[in-house]
């Protein structure tokens, strides 16, 4: 029996302005089409439906992590780094690389992020009005990052602009990913040169250094480590709390069940990760000759896994176009599932749960001009939200 290879196909060019901008309405196309969808324009197999995504996720020995970039230049530069390794050896990195995000080393860090946050929101409700992802959704991941790496000095200040870069890179080789480069450059200049006497002492970053001195990793592992913290650490956590904010501003009813029982922020972030999901699109390479549903996908294609077509599908959750703060998906897409899933996303819990916990504690209204979503290859997330007028608690 011979299965078509190319059953279905689209001209979507998942990387066009219009789609980075506004992905939803393509993905329902893609979705609806079938759940493997080649797209001709760049050259990948789209996976499009919750279950088809969930089991590649699942499934690292045929859909591999060494090509989670859409060029072969970021793929080749990402060699040896945990994102892009499959186990065993993605087990040794990944373990050094959550260390210091075990749910005991967070525990730690929980009451120093919840002032923070609090310190962040109090001001702003007394200025009255402000951009809420400058102030506060890059703000906090900003300050809660470079202390923990321990990143000091000139470093310091690149951060966002290197986080930023590091992800449009992974992109196909379009104008953003060549942009990109140069910046996406310099973090891996300085990750390759870090040394542990430029960490703050006690940092997280100290302790990978410390790590390769007792031999549990390759000392050379030591700048990947901390370019996968800075680098894709960051620029997720920014883009989910300023969705949250979006979104609770856009759905005051939904914002008032979070302000009458903040037990059910845990809830409400799992719904803000399922309806936004942060990253756009993620890259697996096929191993092996694999047939999903009629269509075979051969083995040496890119997938491009797509998130958020996953976490809107209907045949796993009812009304899935409405943001419900107490449907609590704890089976959403966005951080990934199996040995790949998001290593910082206990972190990234921690600084939205105190974002949101803030706003809900000192705000009872938010008044937003017209949001401005940030144009990138990888990450679905806003530029701009003004908020225009600020009605406390």
């Amino acid at each position: 029996m011979t299965v078509e290879t190319t059953s279905v196909s689209s001209k979507i060019d998942l990387f066009a302005d219009e789609v980075l901008l506004d992905p939803y309405p393509f993905f329902t196309e893609l979705r609806e089409q079938a759940p493997v969808v080649h797209l001709e324009k760049n050259g990948v197999w789209a996976l499009t439906r919750y279950e088809t995504i969930r089991e590649a996720l699942a499934n690292w020995e045929v859909f591999s992590s060494n090509a989670v970039a859409f060029n072969d230049e970021m793929n080749g530069a990402l060699v040896g780094t945990s994102l892009a390794t499959d186990p065993p050896e993605h087990t040794r990195l990944r373990a050094a690389l959550t260390e210091n995000l075990t749910p005991r080393a967070l525990r730690k860090l929980k009451g120093g992020i919840d002032e923070k946050a609090d310190k962040m929101v109090a001001e702003l409700v007394e200025r009255g009005s402000f951009d809420a992802i400058d102030a506060l959704a890059r703000a906090l991941p900003l300050q809660v990052v470079a202390d923990l790496i321990g990143v000091q000095g000139e470093a310091r200040e690149n951060i966002l602009r290197w986080g930023d870069a590091a992800f449009n890179v992974l992109g196909p080789m379009n104008e953003r990913t060549a942009q990109n480069f140069p910046v996406a450059g310099e973090l891996f200049q300085w990750c390759a040169g870090v040394q542990a006497t430029d960490l703050t002492e006690g940092s997280m970053g100290r302790a990978i250094f410390d790590a390769a001195e007792r031999g549990e990793i390759p000392m050379e592992s030591c700048g990947h480590i901390i370019h996968q913290y800075l680098g894709a650490g960051m620029d997720t956590t920014i883009a989910s709390i300023g969705n949250a904010i979006a979104q609770f501003a856009a759905n005051p009813d939904q914002f008032d069940l979070v302000r009458e029982d903040r037990s059910i922020i845990p809830s409400a972030f799992n719904e803000v990760l399922r309806f936004e999901a942060p990253v756009h699109a993620f890259g697996r390479l096929v191993k092996q000759d694999i047939e999903i549903d009629g269509t075979l996908i051969p083995a040496g294609s890119q997938v491009a896994i797509l998130f958020g077509a996953g976490n809107r599908d209907p045949r796993h959750y009812e009304n899935p176009d409405a943001f419900q703060v107490k449907r609590n998906p704890v089976d959403h897409l966005s951080f990934g599932y199996g040995v790949h899933s998001c290593a910082g996303q206990g972190l990234a819990r921690l600084e939205a749960y105190a974002v949101m916990d803030a706003l809900a504690r000192r705000v009872r209204r938010l008044t937003v001009g017209k949001p401005e979503r940030q144009i990138s290859n990888m990450t679905h997330s806003l530029n701009k939200l003004p908020v225009l007028e600020v009605e406390s608690a």
